[in-house]
């Protein structure tokens, strides 16, 4: 199936993951100058801060604009937003009531599959992405009208699934054919290649884009994603109520044994804006497994480039591979 014409011509088949917290429009703006799609979730435009979404909305689209305008060879990929479609959230009626009306090309829905949030979207001109961790979750959100699947696979950074990447996307091409991306331990561009190998349409990564200039953590967190690898990470429900990947070096610091963490109540998962957790759980910081690959803070400008060049060094390496076997 050919994919919807907003998700071709890229300069990579990537985009960048809507990040709690990290994803501002300066992050977004960046990614899509870089020619990858740049996302951010709703509630990242804090209303009780004085933020609005509506105001971040209006500023990415004209900032991408603008630079269309000035670089008609080279023109920005688009952006999206992350809807959390989950009871708890108060604001997603307004939310999607906003999206909606600012024609926001990409959405991005999470932790439940609602028609109505698919139509709202439909009627903006706009695509629906939705996260799953399985084949089941994945069903079940075409079935509703989502028009393609983001593969939350193990490895991944934040809420995470538990599947192989291999199965999951296995699983998943033997009934659906439209627009599919795979998340989990994508931080290379070798990575991105295998990512379509597998089946997908193209990776989806976001905890490389953590150690970028444009993202909204703090220094020791942006450090802290270069210095580590796999082996720093651990995976646990304790702290949002889904299971996620998560730094061990900030749960330690937290006062926690990263090896000995307790098991969340998942029925009391709260994704309001004033959902209060421990104070010591402020700086406990998500990242998925591939991390390994990340060793500078850099610009995500410089970062998409250094992704691009590995990807191309990938492509001719495993053409050179592949004609090795087949031949009779």
């Amino acid at each position: 199936m050919t994919l919807p014409a907003i998700l071709q011509h890229l300069r990579l088949p990537l985009s960048g993951a809507p990040l709690f917290i990290i994803s501002r429009p300066e992050l977004v703006i960046a990614q899509c100058k870089a020619g990858i799609v740049g996302t951010f979730p709703a509630l990242n435009a804090r209303e009780k801060d004085g933020e609005s979404l509506e105001a971040w909305i209006i500023h990415i689209r004209d900032e991408l604009d603008r630079h269309n305008q000035a670089n008609p060879d080279t023109p920005a990929a688009p952006f999206g937003i992350n809807q959390i479609v989950h009871k708890s959230n108060a604001r997603l009626d307004r939310d999607v009531e906003i999206a909606a009306r600012l024609e926001v090309p990409i959405w991005i829905t999470s932790l439940g599959a609602r028609e109505e949030v698919y139509q709202a979207a439909h009627s903006g001109n706009g695509i629906v992405l939705h996260d799953v961790i399985n084949n089941w979750f994945a069903k079940k959100a075409i079935s509703k009208g989502a028009d393609g699947l983001v593969a939350v696979a193990a490895g991944a950074g934040g809420p995470a699934g538990a599947l192989s990447p291999l199965a999951l996307i296995q699983e998943i091409r033997a009934w659906f054919e439209g627009p599919l991306y795979l998340s989990g331990a994508i931080a290379r561009g070798d990575s991105i290649l295998a990512a379509l190998a597998m089946g997908a349409d193209g990776g989806y990564a976001g905890s490389a884009f953590i150690a970028t200039e444009e993202a909204n953590a703090v220094q020791n967190y942006k450090q802290m994603i270069a210095d580590c690898a796999a082996d720093d990470i651990v995976y646990s429900n304790l702290f949002t109520g889904v299971h996620g990947n998560y730094l061990k070096p900030s749960i330690a610091a937290a006062g926690l044994d990263p090896d000995n963490l307790e098991r969340s109540d998942p029925t009391k998962m709260n994704f309001s804006e004033d959902r209060q957790k421990p104070k010591s759980w402020k700086e406990i910081w998500g990242s998925g497994q591939g991390i390994g690959a990340i060793d500078q803070v850099t610009t995500t400008a410089d970062l998409v480039a250094s992704l691009s060049e590995q990807f191309e060094k990938a492509r001719e390496r495993l053409a050179r591979q592949v004609t090795q076997y087949g031949q009779s």
